[in-house]
């Protein structure tokens, strides 16, 4: 008896060992799946990250060309602010048109005869140095009035997608430099003209 029940004994703890065995390879097993399946999972993470990022340098790239072709748009808002101040240089008054003033009037004093009366030593002297001021500040209103017009008009012209884009105040900007010109190209054709602040006239 004593046998017998050593040996069902026996036969239990074979059997339980085998089941304890099964039970650690099923669990290495799906241990290991899990492992597996984790992996696939980070090696699928990692292959959509990496096509998002090819992406993504792509559009950067496409962007890049893009703004290259198109331009900074520097070139237009440096020639507003050359328009502005060459109307203002037109309604102020410059060194250039000072010297041909004062040339004109040099030219007229040299030119003209100590008898010569009043009225063409007026003429000489002053008329027509006054005149020079007045044309070399036309010049620099129309040069304005020009680049402008330029600016503003620029847009409508050429291949949209190589043109920059106009920020606003390059657009204001041109439009004070035009409005300047036009200001200061009427005042110069008054003045040569003399309807504006005329010589006077000996009595």
């Amino acid at each position: 008896m004593g046998t017998k029940t050593e040996d069902e004994a026996g036969a239990k703890t074979g059997t339980e060992a085998q089941r304890d065995e099964e039970a650690v390879k099923l669990s290495k097993g799906e241990e290991t799946a899990a492992i597996g399946e984790v992996e696939e999972a980070e090696a699928a993470e990692t292959a959509d990250d990496q096509a998002d990022s090819e992406v993504l340098g792509e559009d950067e790239d496409d962007e890049a060309v893009v703004a290259a072709e198109r331009g900074s748009g520097v070139g237009m808002g440096a020639a507003a602010v050359v328009s502005a101040g060459l109307g203002v240089v037109s309604l102020t008054g410059s060194w250039v048109g000072t010297i041909a003033q004062a040339r004109d009037g040099l030219f007229g004093q040299l030119e003209t005869a100590q008898s010569a009366g009043v009225a063409e030593q007026i003429k000489q002297v002053y008329s027509d140095s006054w005149n020079a001021n007045a044309m070399v500040a036309g010049i620099f209103a129309l040069t304005a009035l020009i680049v402008g017009v330029v600016v503003l008009a620029r847009p409508a012209f050429g291949n949209p997608d190589r043109i920059p884009a106009q920020a606003p105040w390059v657009k204001s900007v041109a439009w004070a430099g035009v409005s300047l010109g036009v200001i200061g190209l009427l005042l110069a054709v008054l003045k040569y003209s003399n309807i504006l602040l005329d010589m006077p006239s000996p009595s």
